[in-house]
């Protein structure tokens, strides 16, 4: 039968080196850590393996102390609150081991517990053993009182003071990261920080308790082997009880001291770590640039020592000699100054920003009143921030523009719940919202009728009112549409983006939505570009689609219709009709009705041929000269045609003849800019029509 006992190989024993291995791996050695601290706890060890584990104890304290010692920063020793734990558990195994051995062997003699605790108790008490009480109650006194209270206070403050400061820090990041001044790799490192950062004092706090839990019980357990071992040496050894004492008396008081001494050391590295929180580099070079590089602090801490050295009585020599040091540091230091102010004084380098940098302004830009920053940093709903992150994401898969960042910051010459929109520094929208409220909207157009402030929407100039939280559901019950302030001002945003798109697309853009095509898809920009178009016309293209609303993200297709056409003619209207052909299929896909069907409004035969007739001109210079009248009555046509089609919920598209589309548009686009405007070459063959109207 197959041994299967061991995680070896299938009916194999484990070689030696195999087990090594397995040992070597840092979450196995960690179990075995503690499982040997089970066992301190549960079975007795010799004398000579107690001395070897405490040993191990007090230089593991020194490791962690100077570890504390010479880290830039608390946040690199994050284990920390672990290792404190872990050790004050090691500690504690080892007071319970050395007990046993003391109530076992007291007495045989005063090395019955091992060499070391024997040590300790011999030199700290020098023979009498009130000395090594006495000692080893100000040990406890100092490490349970002083540090340990000391260090739990700043932890505790540390963690408050770092929570409080939270949704501020929070809120920096985020306006970073929507400026685009940090990437989002950045903004997900600073808020790893910012939570390591306040879950690393909290930790600190609970795990200082540890230590002063230690202190009481070694207190505890030297009152324990000092009594027992008393009863236990007088009356099952019978010893004297003199020589009783002392010897249980030696080793108790040795083992606390062998206990506390690490303890001690470890609640110094606690202090030090959470009190430099502030502090960056070393201890030592914090401590010699803070305290050692005014002269003028120097020399009065010399005169001082002087002082005291004449006092009748005083020692001379310890007091003299720091004055004379403090002096002679002093001297070094105000040299090196009058050395430093000596030399010519340079010229002040007034650094002034660059011209230039006047030049620069922002595409997008959120200015908000005084009342609004909380949308900033809005803990229960769904920050600004958050929402023009979406945005982007959402304009960018819908149109394939990668819209700017957006600039967000406070201007107080704002109503204090108001805000404006710029574009290139422009204001191009602004409006007021309520925080705390809900914006109700009738679909049907109407006003709402509940209680509340009537305003318009900002973004569609709809009827709208502000109402309380408590409406919510009313609201919802009457069939209503509500939305919370932040959602008003993205969506009014939208729209404004939406119509500037063109504006934004600049060139520098343009070259990083080529940048990012495809390896197959740059052969085809390399043999279009510069030799049969300019990265100028194809910018123009993209910007006469996104002026109305045709998305570029298939930008392959759009350069092979640039491609195509380019070599006939240099005219960027004609290449823009041929582009929009190719992209028959996506433009009636986008504006194709609930049924599926593609609604349009016709335009008669009559307009037809008035608008080809009013075309003069050849090429680029082609214009439109339609008589002011007949303009008028083509305007009023489109006008009420749209609005029956509107009232009975439709959303039609004007369809005409390519070689006047684009100048019907020019027309429409003034006085009905969500209209879509086709030319009977962008029907895609498969697509059902279905006329509304016709004109």
């Amino acid at each position: 039968m197959a041994d299967l006992s061991l995680p070896g190989a299938l009916g194999a024993r484990p070689t030696p080196k195999e087990v090594w291995g397995w040992v070597a791996r840092g979450e196995v050695a960690l179990a075995l850590c503690i499982v040997g601290i089970v066992v301190l706890l549960i079975l007795p060890i010799p004398a000579f393996l107690l001395d070897t584990l405490l040993a191990l104890s007090i230089t593991s304290a020194v490791l962690i102390l100077m570890t504390s010692l010479l880290i830039k920063k608390p946040l690199e020793f994050t284990a920390f609150p672990t290792v404190l734990l872990m050790a004050t558990l090691f500690r504690l195994g080892l007071n319970i081991a050395s007990t046993r051995l003391i109530l076992s062997h007291g007495h045989e003699g005063t090395d019955g517990a091992g060499h070391i605790i024997q040590a300790f108790g011999e030199l700290m008490m020098h023979g009498n053993f009130v000395i090594g009480v006495i000692v080893f109650a100000i040990l406890v006194i100092v490490n349970f009182v002083v540090i340990t209270r000391g260090s739990s206070r700043i932890a505790e403050v540390a963690a408050r003071f770092t929570l409080d400061s939270m949704p501020g820090k929070q809120m920096a990041i985020d306006a970073d990261l929507s400026a685009g001044l940090i990437d989002q790799e950045e903004a997900k490192r600073r808020r790893k920080e910012l939570e390591q950062d306040s879950t690393f004092f909290g930790a600190m706090d609970g795990a200082s308790k540890f230590v002063r839990g230690d202190a009481m019980a070694g207190l505890l357990i030297v009152a324990i082997n000092v009594v027992g071992g008393i009863v236990i040496g007088v009356v099952q050894h019978k010893l004297p009880i003199a020589q009783a004492f002392s010897s249980y008396t030696i080793m108790s008081i040795g083992d606390g001291l062998v206990s506390q001494i690490p303890a001690l050391i470890i609640s110094i590295a606690a202090g030090l770590l959470v009190s430099k929180s502030g502090v960056e580099g070393a201890a030592d070079k914090a401590l010699v640039a803070q305290l050692a590089m005014n002269p003028i602090s120097l020399g009065m801490v010399s005169a001082a020592a002087g002082v005291i050295a004449l006092v009748p009585g005083m020692p001379i020599a310890p007091f003299a000699a720091l004055s004379m040091g403090a002096g002679a540091l002093a001297w070094r230091r105000s040299k090196s100054a009058g050395a430093a102010s000596a030399e010519p004084p340079k010229p002040a380098e007034v650094q002034e920003e660059p011209i230039s940098a006047s030049l620069a302004i922002d595409d997008v830009k959120v200015e908000l009143g005084y009342g609004l920053l909380n949308l900033i940093n809005d803990m229960e709903g769904r920050r600004l921030t958050d929402q023009i992150k979406a945005l982007r994401k959402t304009l960018a898969a819908e149109y394939g523009f990668v819209m700017p960042p957006v600039r967000i910051l406070d201007n107080m010459r704002l109503p204090n719940q108001g805000y404006a929109i710029r574009i290139k520094e422009m204001e191009t929208g602004a409006g007021e919202v309520r925080l705390g409220k809900l914006m109700a909207m009738d679909p049907r157009g109407g006003q709402v009728e509940l209680p509340g402030e009537h305003v318009r929407e900002p973004a569609f100039g709809l009827p709208a009112t502000w109402i309380e939280e408590a409406l919510r559901e009313e609201a919802a019950f009457r069939g209503y549409t509500t939305v919370d302030p932040a959602t008003v001002l993205t969506t009014h945003l939208t729209e404004i983006l939406k119509e500037n798109m063109a504006e934004l697309l600049s060139y520098g853009e343009v070259q990083k939505l080529l940048k990012d095509l495809s390896a197959d898809e740059k052969k085809l920009v390399d043999d279009l570009i510069p030799s049969v178009a300019t990265a100028s016309t194809v910018q123009r293209v993209l910007q006469a689609l996104l002026r109305e609303r045709v998305s570029i993200r298939d930008l392959p297709a759009i350069l092979e219709g640039i491609a195509e056409s380019a070599p006939h003619t240099s005219s960027i209207i004609s290449l823009v009709e041929h582009v929009r052909a190719r992209l028959g299929r996506q433009i009636c896909w986008a504006n194709r009705a609930d049924d599926g069907t593609l609604p349009i409004v016709t335009l008669s035969a009559d307009w037809e041929t008035a608008f080809a007739e009013a075309l003069i001109g050849q090429g680029e210079e082609k214009q439109l000269a339609l008589a002011p009248s007949k303009l008028q009555d083509f305007i009023r046509a489109v006008r009420e045609t749209f609005e029956r089609a509107a009232l009975a919920g439709e959303t039609p598209v004007l369809l005409t003849s390519p070689a006047v589309r684009p100048y019907i548009r020019s027309i429409v686009e003034r006085f009905r800019g969500q209209t879509v405007v086709m030319s009977q070459n962008e029907i895609h063959p498969k697509a059902r029509l279905r006329t509304v109207a016709a004109i």
